[in-house]
Parts: structure tokens; C-alpha cells; sequence
């Protein structure tokens, strides 16, 4: 009898080898089950600016946790650059908040100039944790709920204005049995955990809409500089350009206001001067150029793919 338990066992424990595994990494996401998607296209310049945490929870790591959530994400899909020296242009959250938006069109030009194509910024406006536990015992069972709110903004530097503005929500809810005397700092630290894994549910939402947004938006490089024949432009290899790409010399649109109420519309499109050809590259993610067809270009003028 116990010779053919022990043979059931071996069996069973076969199996269940046999059968697919699926295991967590340690941030708890599901592994991909298809490769990623190879992207082909130019890589548009993105300000990643930290988030502000308006709720009583949570604190500076909550901001944080959701801008990296952002940023690994972002990463993630190959389509985007995220420049690390946006931010000294145009502070955080908590400073575009604080201001109404003001200092995204008053520093926007700046922004088209050094590259960039869109800024995403929020804030986080309520985290929380509530609990509901068993009344006696000396160990308890606890179930713990936790919610998030976080508002998702981007800014399109090249129209100068706000393109979108999303209030997303995280849920996640656990359950564990603990001590009744279980020491403060564990319980915190629990607590903490929970909030940030709801924020970074909530982060994560945001991205269908800003790759569906990006999709929309025309991606914009500059002239940096003209050496004799040689047009310096400051995207290259790194951001997807290719040898042999044409791109179209723009001017600088106009900004266009509302006579009746003298607020900005937006930014018009430039007029198309000619085309240059990718001929090298040079640095990190320069591309040099020669004049294809049109008139004449000078620096500072934008370019886009045809």
C-alpha cells in the first residue's frame, strides 16, 4: 500500500511539472508571453517631470514611485527618449501646478529648441489603505484594501498646449494573517507597499494613451548647425533617424490668439522651405545632412520626417 502512495506521489508530482509554470518577477508582473514589438519608427524626446503627491499618504515616495513607474514603462516600448536634463527646464509637478500651467507655454520655445517633442507630468490626489480585521484572537486575519487617484498630463511643446488630462485609478486588495502584537514598524511598512503598488497600477494605465497620443503628434528635430556644406541636426542614430531619411526644413509657426479673450490657441504650422538628406552621424544621436531640394537653411530651423 505505502509502495503505491509513493508512486502516486512521484506521478502527481510530475505532472505538475509537466504543466506551464508561470512565475512573478520581483516587481510582481506577469512575464511577456510574445517578444516586444520592435519599433521602427523616430524616437520622440519626452520630459518626464516627478509627480506630486497631494495626498496624506504615502509622502515624496508615492511622487516618486509614480514617475518611475512613468519612466520604466516609457522605456519599456522602445518609442520614446526620455532626457534626463528636461526637468532644469521646467522644475516638477508641484512648480507647473503651483503656476497653472503658465511655465509650460512660457518656456515652451525653449523646450522645441533643445529637441524636445512633449512633457508628462501629475500628481497624485488621494492614496489609501483601509483595513478590516477579525475581533479576537491572537492571531488575525486582515484584509486590506488600497486606492489610488492619479491625474496624467502631457503638454505638446511643439503646439503649446495641453493635449491631455487623465484621472486614473489603482486598486489592489490582500490579505494576510498576522500577530495581534505584531511591532508598528512592520504594519508600516506593509502599509507602504500596498500604496505604492496601487499608484504604480494607476501609473501604468496612462500608457495606452500616451502612445496613442505620441502617435498623433509629428515628431520635430532642429538645425543645430551649418558648417560649409554639412547640416548638423540634433537627432541621430539614437533616435531612429537613418541614413538616406529626407526631412522637410520648416520654419517656426506663429502663435495664434484668441482675439476675444487673448489666450493662446496654439502654435501654427511653419512653412516648408526644402529638404536635406541623411548622409552621417556624429556623437551620441547627431545626424549630419546635405541639402536635398528648396532654397536656402539656416540654423535653428525645424525639421520633420516627409
Amino acid at each position: 500500500m505505502l509502495k503505491i502512495l509513493n508512486i502516486s506521489v512521484i506521478f502527481l508530482f510530475i505532472v505538475s511539472c509537466a504543466g506551464e509554470v508561470i512565475k512573478r518577477n520581483h516587481q510582481g508582473r506577469m512575464p511577456r508571453t510574445s517578444p516586444r514589438k520592435f519599433f521602427t519608427g523616430v524616437k520622440k524626446k519626452v520630459v518626464l517631470l516627478e509627480f506630486h503627491n497631494e495626498s496624506p499618504y504615502g509622502g515624496l515616495d508615492l511622487g516618486i514611485t509614480a514617475t518611475e513607474e512613468i519612466r520604466n514603462e516609457l522605456n519599456r516600448t522602445g518609442e520614446f527618449i526620455i532626457d534626463p536634463l528636461g526637468s532644469k527646464i521646467f522644475g516638477n509637478s508641484k512648480e507647473i501646478y503651483a503656476g497653472a500651467g503658465t511655465k509650460l507655454v512660457q518656456l515652451a520655445r525653449k523646450a522645441k529648441m533643445a529637441g524636445l517633442n512633449f512633457v508628462v507630468f501629475g500628481r497624485i490626489k488621494e492614496a489609501r489603505v483601509r483595513e478590516k480585521s477579525d475581533e479576537i484572537g491572537v492571531i488575525r486575519q486582515i484584509k486590506s484594501y488600497t486606492e489610488s487617484v492619479v491625474e496624467i498630463r502631457i503638454f505638446d511643446v511643439n503646439a503649446n498646449k495641453e493635449v491631455l488630462n487623465h484621472t486614473l485609478r489603482g486598486y489592489a486588495d490582500d490579505q494576510s494573517f498576522r500577530f495581534f502584537a505584531q511591532d508598528r514598524e512592520s504594519k508600516l511598512t506593509y502599509r507602504r507597499e500596498l500604496l505604492r503598488y496601487a499608484v504604480k497600477i494607476a501609473a501604468r494605465r496612462a500608457i495606452p494613451a500616451i502612445l496613442s497620443l505620441s502617435q498623433k503628434m509629428d515628431w520635430t528635430g532642429r538645425v543645430a548647425k551649418i558648417l560649409d556644406s554639412k547640416i548638423y541636426i540634433n537627432a541621430g542614430r539614437n533616435s531612429g533617424i537613418n541614413i538616406g531619411d529626407i526631412l522637410k526644413v520648416i520654419t517656426e509657426g506663429n502663435e495664434i490668439y484668441d482675439p476675444e479673450t487673448g489666450a493662446l490657441l496654439g502654435i501654427s504650422k511653419g512653412d516648408v522651405k526644402g529638404s536635406i538628406e541623411v548622409i552621417d552621424f556624429f556623437g551620441p544621436d547627431g545626424a549630419i545632412a546635405v541639402l536635398h531640394s528648396g532654397g536656402s537653411v539656416s540654423e535653428g530651423d525645424f525639421v520633420q520626417l516627409y
